[in-house]
């Protein structure tokens, strides 16, 4: 009956946007096939960072909270590099947020041991990162020519200096007071082939916040460039069940 409200068309009136902010690279770029996957079943807003800039923490938070709804019910999904973003804005109860998504993240420097090798980043050859070591780290054995293809013309965009100042800014962030402060319902998505972010991240999430449901997806660290789909449809369950009556 062509007369009858599709459910998409249902939901994307009823469910909150989803606001995507970005891993490392920061372009947003790489959401596509995650934001394919979800099938127009929302509003969407992708949130971009500089290329160019070096900023802080603090800076991106600054640039991530302008883009953010004020006028309809959201719901923040922080992927690798922006769970501490996303954590630190659901912390000050913005009064439309309504979820938090998180992504194969951290509250804190999920990697502690290389904080005191913090000084080796001046000299790493970020230039040669996409084509070295980087590539199958972030996708093993789910790697495709077509995923490379997107993460290297992502990565590439990316000044090297800004690239060693995120990664700087990892070593040294802590929202794990911030995300004891969270009341709003919560998501973890975990890939189980994660090689950057190791499971101890999401466990130290899941004690910090017990809220938080932690869902695993077979996927490597790069979750929504690899199983866009199975992500998809776990990100609208969500929404669903959050979503006003």
């Amino acid at each position: 009956n062509g007369d009858s409200p599709r459910m998409e068309d249902m939901d994307r009136s009823n469910l909150p946007t989803l606001v995507l902010l970005p891993g490392m690279d920061g372009t947003g770029e790489l959401f596509e096939p995650f934001v394919s996957a979800l099938k127009d079943v929302c509003d969407i807003v992708v949130v971009s960072y500089p290329c160019d800039i070096p900023l802080s923490y603090i800076e991106l938070q600054a640039i991530a909270r302008q883009s953010l709804p004020t006028d309809r019910p959201f719901v923040l999904l922080g992927e690798s590099f922006s769970g501490p973003i996303a954590i630190a804005l659901t912390a000050l109860c913005l009064p439309q947020q309504v979820g938090m998504v998180l992504c194969c993240t951290f509250a804190s420097n999920p990697r502690p041991l290389f904080k005191h090798f913090g000084f080796l980043l001046k000299c790493l050859p970020m230039n040669a990162l996409p084509t070295g070591w980087l590539l199958p780290v972030l996708l093993g054995r789910f790697s495709t020519a077509h995923l490379r293809a997107a993460l290297r013309q992502a990565i590439n965009q990316v000044r090297p200096e800004v690239m060693r100042s995120r990664l700087r800014s990892v070593l040294d962030v802590d929202t794990s007071a911030q995300l004891g402060q969270i009341e709003i319902q919560s998501i973890y998505l975990r890939a189980t082939d994660d090689r950057v972010v190791p499971k101890a991240a999401s466990e130290r999430i899941s004690q910090l916040n017990p809220k938080t449901q932690i869902i695993d997806i077979k996927a490597p660290h790069c979750l929504l460039q690899a199983a866009p789909e199975e992500a998809a449809s776990q990100v609208i369950k969500f929404l669903r069940a959050i979503a006003p009556p």
